[in-house]
């Protein structure tokens, strides 16, 4: 009997030991996690826990504070960027206020120095103020637009659209200009009724969106299209030019706030930079997306996807 207690007291005393080692080794893995947490939110790196354990209970906790990390990471480097992009934006929208509202300023002074000025260049004068006024008025209201949208103050209800109608009426709104200028226009529209879900206005600026940008950045290739076209599940619009097009490494910017090819805002080149932000976020304001695909002085393509609705008749 004595020797059974003996047995049962060592085996107890190994369990305790194994016990404490293993409540040991915890603490120490647990001491150094919170000391490594401690250096990496103090000095902001972007390093990961990296700690040797057997203990099974501790391992998925290292990995999803790993992950953990790795998302706060993330929205870090996210909010940096937004942020220097915000920062781009003031100061090109800065740029972009100053010119005109110095220009309209100048063109006030000259009619103020000179009282005798004749009539038609004072109109002149005066027509120019207008335009630039304008000018002003426009960006305001497509920063305003971006910012309603961004924040989802701008309502926008989707229904059924009529695919094949307001492709047709966005492109030919055009035609003429085109035209006259002497570009080939090329409108493929399938006689197959297609309808999307989506909302009628957005489409109409997202359209009239791209196919402007296609003048202007593509004009050089003097040609111009709209494809659009549909499989079982979407509804598709490509919107093309054989311009200049947009080199690979401008290609996933094209989209961002105030990103302009030329850094130096070349007026031949300038516009607001809001266009193609504004024309994405309409896009998936529908459910929708938008991408690019661009060779130089072969094909320059916007094309945006909408969810298809299926036709019965």
């Amino acid at each position: 009997m004595v020797i059974v207690l003996a047995v049962l007291v060592v085996v107890l005393i190994i369990v305790i030991a194994i016990q404490y080692g293993a409540y040991r080794a915890r603490s120490s893995n647990l001491e150094q996690i919170h000391n490594k947490l401690h250096e990496i939110i103090a000095d902001g790196t972007s390093e990961k826990l990296l700690v040797f354990t057997d203990d099974r209970a501790l391992i998925p906790v290292l990995i999803e504070i790993n992950h953990l990390l790795e998302h706060n990471q993330q929205k870090a480097a996210n909010f940096l960027k937004m942020e220097q992009s915000i920062r781009k934006m003031i100061s090109n929208i800065s740029h972009d206020l100053k010119t005109p509202l110095t220009v309209v300023l100048g063109y006030i002074e000259t009619i103020n120095l000179d009282p005798d000025m004749h009539v038609e260049e004072r109109k002149v004068l005066l027509s120019k103020v207008h335009d630039k006024a304008n000018e002003v008025l426009e960006l305001i209201r497509q920063f305003f637009d971006l910012a309603r949208l961004e924040s989802g103050d701008k309502p926008i209800p989707l229904s059924s659209i009529h695919m094949n109608d307001i492709c047709g009426k966005n492109m030919l709104a055009f035609y003429d200009t085109l035209t006259v200028k002497g570009f080939e226009v090329v409108i493929e529209i399938p006689d197959k009724l297609l309808l999307a879900w989506g909302n009628m206005e957005a489409l109409d600026r997202v359209l009239n969106n791209l196919i402007a940008n296609a003048i202007f950045h593509g004009g050089e290739g003097m040609e111009v299209g709209l494809t659009l076209r549909g499989d079982d599940e979407f509804v598709y619009v490509d919107v093309w030019d054989r311009g200049k097009g947009i080199d690979a490494v401008h290609q996933d910017r094209v989209f961002e706030r105030m990103y302009t090819l030329e850094d130096s805002r070349n007026k031949s080149y300038q516009g607001s930079g809001l266009g193609l932000t504004i024309t994405k976020r309409l896009v998936e304001a529908q459910g929708g997306t938008i991408h690019i695909q661009s060779k130089p002085y072969d094909k320059t393509m916007f094309t945006v996807k909408l969810k298809r609705i299926p036709f019965t008749a």
